[in-house]
């Protein structure tokens, strides 16, 4: 697709965290899995609930625009989830592998709020009011995400793997 307005790049930036959240929507529970501590478990079902929302907002919002997410994938995120399946499969330590399961998911949940920051803004610029105030509310589910293992691993869990 050629860009040549900012609701072209609206329009792919779009597609694109919309098929990260769809590909996050496959990670969330691995990370679950993976974790050792049952905070941590919970914060990523948590929010694979909140992403698969997401998912839903995002899908509409598309179509609402006429704008079909084809099959773009986000290589980015690709990229993230390989790093957090690589923390996930580390034998040792369950601590050890926590604190770098939640700084796996931090780069995630700084990619997104990145996204939806820009997102959120063209929308406004663009003058989608309905879609900039969405956009505004899935960033801070973001920053509520980063804040919930932000909690989590200077709370506690960070010391722990200290060992």
């Amino acid at each position: 697709m050629d860009l040549n307005n900012l609701r072209d790049v609206f329009h792919e930036q779009l597609k694109d965290i919309y098929s990260a959240e769809k590909q996050l929507t496959e990670a969330l529970p691995k990370m679950a899995k993976a974790a050792s501590a049952p905070k941590l478990k919970e914060a990523f079902r948590d929010h694979l609930k909140v992403t698969e929302h997401q998912v839903e907002r995002i899908h509409q919002l598309l179509s609402s625009l006429g704008v079909n997410p084809g099959n773009k994938k986000c290589k980015a995120m690709e990229g993230l989830i390989e790093e957090g399946d690589e923390m996930a499969k580390n034998d040792g330590d369950g601590e050890a592998r926590d604190v770098g399961l939640i700084c796996a998911a931090q780069k995630v949940e700084h990619y997104e709020i990145a996204t939806y920051g820009s997102l959120r803004t063209w929308a406004s610029i663009l003058e989608y009011r309905e879609a900039a105030e969405m956009l505004q509310e899935i960033l801070d589910e973001e920053y509520e995400a980063d804040t919930k293992l932000n909690w989590l691993a200077e709370g506690h869990l960070n010391r722990k793997a200290v060992q």
